[in-house]
């Protein structure tokens, strides 16, 4: 396996290993599948019954529970949702809000020079929390969050207007395809970038800062 892909894994690992993706991954796809084969509310079952099923292996298994009940319940509230509307495309309401907030996080984070890519890194790694805030470390961090602005953006215009246009099964497969495959796009392009951004900038690496070098510095090579 190629060096470069090969650190990928790793990070992905380290960054994503205590997360439960097939948690949240499972009942959308399944979801998907079955609004095109047998209709609306046996794809709502279907999805509220794989987030049950999912959440008593994690039970049995004697596993964390955190992120089966976050699927369960994100689920259970979409199929509410959409009941209370009674439109089947409420079952997607809460994802756009999700968007929606991201987008607003996002700009804001940037206004106040405070990039939300940092604090998503920060809150997986623990690096010093200032060291993001460097001259010479920030601006990576800007310029992927101002790529992430883009893509959520985008994807929230596209959202909102197949929730309009009340297409329930481009809905369904857009919101499939860029949930998890895109976000999991998004990181790895993230993550190359950052990793090319940072040497470029010539900037401490993190050891280098908490170790107080003084300039020229090495630069943060790997993770980011």
């Amino acid at each position: 396996m190629p060096d470069k892909a090969r650190e990928l894994l790793e990070e992905f690992r380290a960054v994503t290993g205590k997360v439960g993706l097939l948690d949240t991954i499972l009942p959308p796809i399944l979801f998907l599948l079955l609004n095109g084969l047998a209709g609306f509310t046996a794809a709502m079952i279907g999805a509220l019954g794989l987030s049950l099923v999912i959440a008593f292996l994690r039970l049995r298994r004697g596993q964390s529970l955190l992120y089966a009940l976050a699927g369960l319940g994100s689920v259970g509230l979409a199929i509410a949702l959409a009941l209370l509307l009674g439109r089947s495309e409420g079952f997607f309401l809460p994802g756009i809000v999700n968007g929606g907030l991201t987008v607003a996080l996002a700009l804001v984070s940037l206004l106040i020079r405070r990039p939300m890519v940092a604090w998503t890194s920060y809150i997986a790694r623990r690096w010093p929390l200032d060291w993001y805030w460097h001259e010479r470390v920030r601006p990576a961090y800007t310029e992927v969050t101002l790529a992430w602005l883009l893509y959520f953006g985008l994807k929230l215009f596209w959202q909102v207007s197949l929730f309009n246009g009340q297409d329930v099964s481009q809905l369904a497969l857009i919101n499939t395809l860029t949930g998890w495959p895109a976000t999991i796009l998004l990181l790895i392009l993230s993550y190359l970038y950052g990793t090319w951004r940072l040497p470029q900038l010539r900037g401490p690496s993190v050891e280098e800062f908490r170790d107080d070098a003084p300039a020229p510095w090495k630069s943060q090579r790997r993770g980011f």
